[in-house]
C-alpha cells in the first residue's frame, strides 16, 4: 500500500521532470516565434540553462545509482578496509577514489551523501566530494586532450584538487559538532540509515532512488535556470579585458567558473580558447574552482549542507584557488 512519503516522492520527481519539459517547451516555443517577438537574453538564457541541466542530469542518475550500490550493496567492511588508519593518510586515500568513480560533480553529490550514510565523516565525504571531479579518469583525460601538458596545467590541476580537497576536509575536521555542518532533513536521514525497514534490497534501493532524484532534481533545474540567467547578463569581453594581469585574471577566471556551471569532464574544451588570451594560473583557477564551487553545485550542496557551512565551503575553496593561481602565473 503507498503511503504518503511514498506519494510525495513520487510528486517531487514528477515536478523535476515536469520543470525539465517546461524548458524544453519555453525552448522551442520561443525559437518557432520571430526575433522581434522574444528577446534575445530570454532565448539565451533558456538554451544555457537547458544545456546545463542536460549535460548534468545523466551523471545526477548515475551518482544516485552508484550511492544505492554503496550504501545497500558494498559491505561496510570494505568501505572502511582500504583506508589508513591515521586520520591525514585516510582522507589523502579517500581523496584519489575518484579515480575508480567517473562521475562529474553533479553525480558526487549523492554519492558523497551516500558515504556519510554509510559511517564516513561529514569531513571524510567532503574530502571525498570535493576531489573527486577532478581526480577521475575522464576530467584527466579531457584535460590532457586538451592541453597536454602545457603550462602545467594538468599536473597544477590534479595537485591543486588534491590540495584544496585535504585543507578543507582538515579544517571541517575539527568541528566540534560535525553533524551539525549537515542540513536538519539529512541529517535525520543518516540517524536512520538504509537498514531501517524490512523491505527487500531491490525495493529499498527503488525507494532510495526516488528518495535522492526527489531531493536533487529541483535543485538542479534551479541551479540550472539560474545560471543560464546569470550568463546572458555577465559580459564576456569584460573578463577578456582583465586575461594578462596576474591577480586579476585568475579572480576573473574564478568568476567565469562560477557563472557558467559546466561539467568538469568537459570544461577543458571549453575554457581552451581563452588560453591565448589569459595567463595559465588563470586556466589553472578557472579548472580548479567551477567543479567545486559554482551555481549549479551550491543549489546542488544546499540538499546536504548547512548555508553557513557552504558559505564558508565557498570562502576557502576561493582562496586557495586563488593563492595556486596567483602563484603560478607569477612563476610561469
Amino acid at each position: 500500500m503507498a503511503t504518503p512519503s511514498s506519494f510525495r516522492v513520487v510528486g517531487g520527481v514528477g515536478l523535476g521532470l515536469a520543470g525539465l519539459a517546461v524548458l524544453w517547451l519555453l525552448r522551442v516555443s520561443t525559437a518557432d516565434q520571430s526575433v522581434d517577438s522574444v528577446p534575445a537574453p530570454v532565448m539565451d538564457g533558456l538554451t544555457l540553462a537547458l544545456s546545463v541541466l542536460i549535460e548534468s542530469l545523466p551523471f545526477i542518475v548515475l551518482g544516485i545509482t552508484l550511492s544505492i550500490v554503496v550504501q545497500l550493496w558494498i559491505p561496510q567492511r570494505w568501505l572502511f578496509r582500504i583506508l589508513p588508519a591515521n586520520r591525514f593518510g585516510r582522507r589523502f586515500v579517500i581523496s584519489l577514489l575518484g579515480m575508480f568513480l567517473p562521475v562529474c560533480e553533479c553525480g558526487n553529490v549523492p554519492l558523497a551523501r551516500g558515504l556519510v550514510a554509510r559511517g564516513y565523516s561529514v569531513s571524510d565525504s567532503m574530502t571525498f566530494l570535493l576531489a573527486a571531479p577532478i581526480i577521475n579518469p575522464v576530467t584527466i583525460i579531457t584535460t590532457h586532450q586538451a592541453f597536454g601538458f602545457d603550462d602545467g596545467i594538468l599536473v597544477g590541476r590534479i595537485l591543486g584538487a588534491i590540495l584544496i580537497a585535504n585543507v578543507l576536509g582538515w579544517v571541517f575536521s575539527l568541528h566540534p559538532n560535525p553533524e551539525s555542518l549537515l542540513t536538519t532533513r539529512f541529517a535525520a536521514q543518516c540517524a536512520v540509515g538504509p537498514s531501517a525497514t524490512s523491505a527487500s534490497r531491490m525495493q529499498r534501493s527503488s525507494d532510495m532512488f526516488l528518495r535522492e532524484a526527489t531531493v536533487l532534481m529541483p535543485a538542479l533545474i534551479v541551479g540550472s535556470l539560474v545560471a543560464g540567467a546569470i550568463q546572458v547578463l555577465v559580459q564576456r569581453e569584460t573578463l577578456v579585458a582583465l586575461g594578462q594581469d596576474p591577480l586579476l585574471s585568475v579572480l576573473a577566471m574564478m568568476l567565469l567558473a562560477f557563472v557558467i556551471s559546466i561539467c568538469a569532464n568537459v570544461d577543458s574544451f571549453f575554457i581552451l580558447p581563452f588560453a591565448d588570451t589569459f595567463l595559465p594560473g588563470s586556466i589553472l583557477a578557472f579548472l580548479l574552482l567551477g567543479p567545486i564551487v559554482d551555481i549549479k553545485m551550491l543549489a546542488l550542496l544546499r540538499t546536504t549542507y548547512r548555508n553557513s557551512t557552504l558559505v564558508r565551503l565557498t570562502v576557502l575553496t576561493a582562496l586557495i584557488t586563488a593563492a595556486v593561481g596567483t602563484a603560478v602565473n607569477l612563476v610561469a
